[in-house]
């Protein structure tokens, strides 16, 4: 069994380790999902060096080769589900929203995408016998939308915990980790920076189980004006979206992003709102819905797209209490 430490790659010694380990790369996986181009900025070796390297990692990590349809199955049981606490929402996604995936929450101001992640943050840290991962998470909020406070309502919302006892907002606000971000370098960063907390948390007894990005496009479209800047902006984009998903299958976790909307006032049949982010986002989610408001609490769930599910739509609502039937 090859060890998996990076100073036994080819091409790398205890210096280019150093400057691989600050650039965010701590574990081979995360060299073995590397682009050469990466590694030639992060490490600031040759391209060829940086094939080489990357090579060695997939060997020693096992990835990046061709795989039986069985031996995927058999890692696709690996795949945890989180329950949203609404019966309906979860039936529509086939059980709950899983790890490995990018699920997009699109949807007008006030439609329930704050809340819904609000309440995916509560949830993953729950049991897996009440539908949780005992994971913590991590918030990228963008827009300053994250609220102890809506914890607290929540938390005293769930249902009586297996073993009766009382449970404590602290608990819960201690395994979720939120950073600010300014501007749209500064979110990339914080997902890089994600990274490395992950590979920290990874043998405690809370590990990273979900991300969630509040609001993915908000910065980029403020900071890409016109359509001279489109192609930079969708290129950042897409980049962003695959750290997150390389988050998502290295460490098993759920990526949760919400997305903007943007009205299409020459359609004329159908809703003229579509999601920001074009194909760039609608490629890259493994799930996407479309969230929007009802009467009074009630929100309606669409899926819009998913590899495996048929579309449809669950009715639920915003409650003091979070997410309910």
């Amino acid at each position: 069994m090859p060890t998996k430490l990076l100073e036994d790659l080819p091409g790398v010694g205890p210096a280019t380790a150093e400057k691989l380990r600050e650039a965010g790369f701590g574990s081979v996986e995360a060299i073995a999902v590397a682009s050469p181009g990466e590694l030639v900025t992060a490490a600031e070796v040759g391209e060829a060096t940086a094939a080489k390297i990357i090579a060695g990692a997939r060997e020693a990590a096992d990835v990046g080769g061709f795989e039986t349809g069985d031996r995927i199955l058999e890692r696709r049981r690996l795949v945890g589900k989180i329950t949203t606490g609404s019966k309906n929402f979860n039936e529509l996604l086939g059980g709950g929203m899983e790890t490995q995936s990018i699920v997009e929450l699109y949807g007008e101001f006030g439609s329930g995408k704050t809340q819904v992640a609000h309440q995916m943050a509560i949830n993953v840290q729950l049991p897996t016998e009440m539908g949780g991962l005992h994971g913590s998470v991590i918030i990228i909020d963008t827009e300053n939308t994250f609220r102890p406070e809506r914890i607290d309502q929540m938390v005293k919302g769930l249902p009586p915990a297996p073993d009766g006892q009382e449970r404590d907002t602290a608990d819960f606000l201690k395994n979720i980790s939120v950073a600010r971000a300014f501007n749209s370098n500064h979110q990339i960063l914080l997902a890089e920076k994600a990274m490395e907390m992950a590979e920290k948390a990874k043998d405690s007894e809370y590990p990273v189980r979900l991300i969630i990005v509040d609001s993915v496009t908000a910065h980029f479209r403020a900071e890409y004006v016109g359509r001279g800047t489109l192609a930079n902006r969708q290129q950042k984009l897409n980049k962003h979206l695959h750290d997150l998903m390389r988050f998502g299958d290295l460490n098993n976790a759920l990526i949760i992003v919400t997305n903007q909307v943007m009205s299409k006032p020459d359609t004329f049949f159908g809703d003229p709102t579509k999601p920001v982010g074009g194909h760039v986002l609608g490629h890259t989610s493994t799930f996407r819905i479309y969230l929007r408001k009802s009467k009074g609490e009630k929100r309606i769930a669409r899926l819009v797209d998913s590899p495996n599910l048929p579309d449809g739509e669950a009715v639920f609502s915003v409650t003091m209490e979070g997410l309910k039937d």
